[in-house]
């Protein structure tokens, strides 16, 4: 009899121990090894915030591990969606969370609260995957809405937390396709609807209705805002800003002659992230200013990778955030304004990936009043050289790009619980 009885407790203790030490957490690990599709891993993460579940990023955790709770809800999305996940028992996450913790180790846990409403300024017409951004939001299944120059000038933008600047040129310049697709139709259509739009909005050129929605965009950051650009949109925007007030276009942008030595009356006060840069006159030539090191890079494909930094997560986890990969060297590649010349650079915008070698910042981020910036130079992560009319991308063969990864990071990061930066 008391064998039996010791024998009940036993197997009720044994039970007791199985349910306490039962799965409570859902790992989503970001190293190379484990993860199968790193791009949509950053969706199961925006999914689990809309549904109020709130995640910790294991910031230089395997490569920026997600932590949720185990609810089946988000199991089940992980299998539908094809991403790699782990179960783990309370006492293993508490180890993990602890280690973590550890002021020896350079890794923080920074919990993620709302997923941020996210804008892509984009024209209406524009194709998603002529742009990287909508690209990998639409194949990570994060959803955005598109806005353009009527609802940034209608004040819009206060209903977004995250904001996109397509490859746009802010400048009035078109893009300065001029010396080699002046004649095609595709040029002359959009140069006329530009025109057209301009006009509704209430102004007699291009370059000052863009010169408005700069405006706009700069009042939105400063106010509290997250914008991100790539290509063309970082350079033209602050090139718009420091011109507020000069006309810098030739006669075939806008109908009459640029300011004599509008050189001279650049305020780079007014940028966000650079100064002292030269601006290119000749219509013809396919680049903006000296800030671009397209034309001065001398990089072979085959060698060209950037370096991202390493930031301490603890005291500075804004930058670590934007950092989070399963490596640390990412492919290069080209675009209208494929990467910023360093000396050209404000000494208060951090460098977060660099060629060091040639000179080069390819991925920066600051701070502008209460809001926040980056700037990745480059128009494609998986497409080295890309040209007008080339196809698109799938990123069903490139689910794990380290290139891509940085995008995404900037989409989470509105949604951290917010820390002091130090740096």
């Amino acid at each position: 009899m008391k064998l039996k009885l010791k024998n009940s407790i036993a197997l009720m203790l044994l039970l007791l121990f199985s349910v306490s030490s039962y799965a409570s957490y859902i790992l989503i690990p970001m190293d190379a090894e484990s993860q199968k599709d790193h791009l949509k891993a950053y969706g199961i993460t925006y999914w689990s915030l809309e549904k109020k579940i709130k995640v910790k990023w294991l910031l230089n955790y395997r490569g920026g591990s997600f932590l949720l709770p185990a609810v089946e809800a988000v199991e089940k999305e992980c299998k539908i969606r094809g991403v790699s996940y782990e179960i783990l028992s309370d006492a293993k996450t508490a180890t993990i969370l602890e280690e973590i913790a550890s002021p020896s180790k350079n890794q923080e846990a920074v919990i993620l609260e709302k997923a941020p409403k996210v804008a892509v300024y984009s024209p209406k017409g524009n194709v998603p995957w002529d742009d990287a951004v909508t690209m990998v939001l639409t194949y990570a299944e994060i959803p955005y809405e598109v806005v353009y120059d009527e609802e940034v000038l209608s004040n819009e933008l206060i209903k977004y937390d995250w904001l996109h600047l397509h490859h746009e040129d802010f400048t009035g310049q078109y893009g300065k396709f001029y010396g080699i697709y002046r004649s095609a139709p595709w040029y002359i259509r959009e140069k006329k609807e530009a025109e057209v739009l301009a006009k509704k909005l209430g102004y007699d050129k291009v370059s000052e209705a863009k010169l408005a929605v700069a405006l706009k965009i700069r009042d939105y950051v400063i106010g509290g805002g997250f914008m991100f650009a790539m290509c063309s949109a970082t350079d033209s925007f602050d090139i718009a800003l420091a011109a507020e007030g000069v006309d810098i276009c030739e006669p075939m942008f806008d109908g009459d002659v640029s300011d004599r030595n509008y050189q001279s009356k650049i305020d780079f006060n007014k940028t966000f992230a650079f100064t002292n840069f030269e601006l290119e006159r000749s219509p013809t030539k396919y680049e903006f200013s000296s800030i671009d090191m397209t034309s001065k890079r001398r990089i072979v494909k085959d060698a060209d990778y950037f370096t991202l930094m390493d930031f301490s997560a603890k005291w500075d986890p804004i930058p670590t955030m934007l950092c989070q990969n399963h490596t640390a060297l990412v492919k290069g590649f080209m675009g209208q304004t494929t990467s910023f010349d360093r000396s050209q650079i404000k000494p208060s915008v951090l460098i977060l990936g660099e060629n060091r070698t040639n000179g080069e910042g390819r991925y920066i981020h600051g701070i502008k009043g209460k809001g926040f910036f980056t700037f990745y130079g480059g128009h494609d992560p998986e497409d080295y050289q890309h040209r007008v009319g080339d196809p698109k991308t799938e990123l069903e063969l490139h689910p794990n790009s380290p290139g891509y990864r940085l995008i995404l990071n900037n989409i989470l990061f509105p949604a951290a619980k917010k820390k002091k930066q130090k740096t």
